[in-house]
């Protein structure tokens, strides 16, 4: 008898040793991971170019939380909550970046709209900061993207070098809550805002000034 209860005790170690070693051990949800790309395209007829020379597409930066590559959801006013298993598949910056670059370019507002590993001395500048990119769940389902854009010129002679600024925001309803519906959403309200900024920067640079040193290049 005295036996079977050692035995019986023994066991009963064995099992609840093994059962806090699986509690404490980190554990791997059974969910497939899945990334999105956000890459808005531009339709419709090129426009006449307003300058001769060149445009290119600086540094995008993305305020946090949103600069990783995971979904952000915003759930109340002061909680946000990441989603690990659902995010792009690049940074948002990266993403963005390419997107203004080539909305531009397929635009022709400049000469050319070149990226940032060219070699070419660029003579405009443009640069942009993000500061919403998520989707707000607090009540209907909405993906919302707000974007500063900012417009420079190099070798003016200027202490201020700025030619203009612009801020956008745009909000998309969702059909559901699901995440590729918010890339869509996303994707919807970022082209939007490019549409909207190409209109402004179109109509801004009707008169540009030339660049330091250009005038008497262009006058001959």
């Amino acid at each position: 008898m005295k036996s079977l209860i050692k035995l019986f005790s023994y066991l009963s170690s064995v099992l609840l040793i093994c059962a806090v070693v699986s509690a404490c051990a980190p554990t791997k949800p059974n969910v497939d991971s899945t990334t999105w790309l956000i890459a808005p395209k531009r339709v419709g007829e090129t426009r006449k170019a307003n300058s001769d020379f060149w445009l290119k597409m600086g540094a995008v930066s993305v305020n946090g939380p949103f600069d990783s590559k995971s979904m952000v959801y915003r759930l109340s006013d002061q909680r946000y909550e990441k989603d690990f298993y659902n995010g792009y598949i690049s940074t948002p910056a990266e993403m963005i970046g390419n997107a203004t670059r080539q909305w531009l370019a397929d635009a022709t507002i400049f000469r050319a709209t070149l990226n940032q590993s060219n070699t070419f001395f660029p003579y405009y500048t443009l640069q942009a900061n993000v500061t919403e990119f998520y989707g707000d769940y607090r009540s209907q389902g909405e993906a919302v993207v707000s974007m500063e854009f900012y417009l420079a010129m190099l070798s003016s002679g200027s202490q201020n070098p700025f030619l203009m600024t612009h801020r956008y925001t745009q909000r998309v309803a969702l059909n559901d809550n699901r995440p590729d519906s918010l890339a869509k959403g996303l994707e919807q309200a970022t082209a939007r805002i490019l549409q909207a900024f190409e209109q402004d920067l179109y109509m801004g640079t009707r008169n540009l000034p030339k660049p330091l040193g250009q005038q008497k290049l262009l006058s001959k």
